[in-house]
């Protein structure tokens, strides 16, 4: 075959080859848009994309420094040339041109003052004019602040978004407000355990101390050792969490002072895996249990009793339970006693159990088995592993 018929072949070759993969390129194209979705899903997904964003730079309030990242993804949500976020006091953080800083802080103070939607026009910006629209972050009737976007020109949409923005921007801050009112009643039930612990058991602690001081010094003083040990530990005041480890030494000191006031009437068994001694559990979360064991438990049994303490390991959950032989509770009253009731009875029991709930969840609320002169155990679950949380309650970097 002559060498031209040779070459054209090989051409014919190639470009039906060419061909052939262009069609499947072309293919892969279509259904790669397809999997993109439509023009409306992709304009959804960037508009809860960048809510999301700006959320989570919400939940301090509009007075903090990060408003002004917040602002920056409201100003593209809102594809304006200006966005503006200000609050109460007057701070302003601004997306786009700073000029217009003091221009937001007056719209947005008017807007705070009457509690409507505001247009203004004609606003000079340098050699140029713009327009804003404004609305109030509206929390209740309580206005906290104000969103401010600058367009040249302000048409009707732009004012409905706007106003649909503040509206969405209150609802973040009502949230961060929410979790501000979880936390402080959280270290409301923590001060409550700690008035529990206080005045029984300080009481009892110093007359036991006091029976020593003249029949055994040495004794007396270390119970005063462990006196100090363990209301340091209960009255510390910086984190919410600490380890199983570091409760169960304030406990040690809890029950060698009882111990002191009980003789041999108090029996302890400890059963602890050592895997579980570094988790992190809220602060006053185990001893409490072991006070209710010890004062509505054993304290009115004749002959004292058994507590049993453990901690076992279940993998990725470490449980604790504490364990008493004594005269138990009735189930009714601990059905109201976890349910809020029962004021002044079993206090320990119900604001561990309630702590737990908020801080893992429904699932992970205290387990108790208990009747009638059938003693009472109580179980409590919690993850070993809890990612931004250390002992003290601090997030971790």
């Amino acid at each position: 075959m002559p060498e031209s018929m040779l070459l054209a072949a090989a051409v014919g070759v190639v470009a039906g080859a060419l061909a052939v993969g262009i069609v499947v390129l072309l293919r892969r194209l279509v259904l790669a848009s397809r999997d993109l979705g439509t023009d409306e899903e992709r304009a959804t997904y960037r508009t809860l994309h960048l809510a999301s964003r700006a959320a989570a730079h919400l939940r301090g309030g509009l007075g903090e420094q990060d408003a002004a990242r917040a602002a920056r993804h409201l100003r593209a949500l809102l594809a304006s040339q200006t966005v503006a976020l200000a609050d109460s006091a007057g701070d302003v953080a601004i997306d786009g041109d700073e000029s217009l800083r003091q221009a937001a802080a007056n719209l947005a103070a008017q807007v705070a003052e009457t509690g409507r939607p505001q247009v203004q026009r004609g606003i000079r910006t340098g050699s140029t004019e713009t327009d804003a629209a404004a609305a109030p972050v509206l929390v209740g009737r309580r206005a906290v602040g104000a969103v401010v976007a600058f367009e040249p020109t302000v048409r009707s949409g732009l004012v409905r978004a706007t106003g649909e923005v503040a509206d969405w921007v209150a609802a973040q801050v009502e949230l961060g407000e929410l979790d501000a009112s979880r936390a402080a009643l959280a270290e409301a039930e923590v001060r409550a355990l700690r008035a529990q612990i206080s005045p029984h058991f300080i009481y009892n602690s110093l007359n036991a101390i006091a029976s020593f001081i003249n029949t055994d010094p040495a004794t007396a003083r270390e119970l005063v050792l462990e006196f100090a040990d363990f209301t340091r530990y209960s009255f510390r005041r910086h984190g919410d969490f600490t380890t199983v480890a570091e409760e169960l030494r304030s406990i040690d000191s809890y029950l060698r002072l009882e111990r002191a006031r009980f003789g041999d009437r108090l029996k302890v068994t400890l059963q602890i895996a050592p895997e579980v001694l570094s988790t992190v559990v809220p602060f006053l979360s185990i001893q409490p249990l072991v006070e209710n064991a010890v004062r509505h438990g054993l304290e009115s049994k004749e002959g004292g009793g058994r507590i049993t303490i453990e901690a076992s390991d279940l993998g990725a959950f470490a449980e604790i339970s504490v364990e008493d032989d004594g005269v138990g509770i009735d189930p009714e009253v601990l059905e109201r006693v976890l349910a809020g009731g029962s004021a002044g009875e079993h206090v320990g029991l119900r604001n561990v159990d309630a702590r737990l709930r908020q801080v893992y969840g429904d699932e992970h609320g205290l387990v108790v088995e208990t009747n009638l002169g059938a003693g009472t155990l109580v179980r409590m679950r919690v993850p070993k592993s809890q990612p931004g949380r250390d002992p003290d309650g601090r997030i971790e970097p």
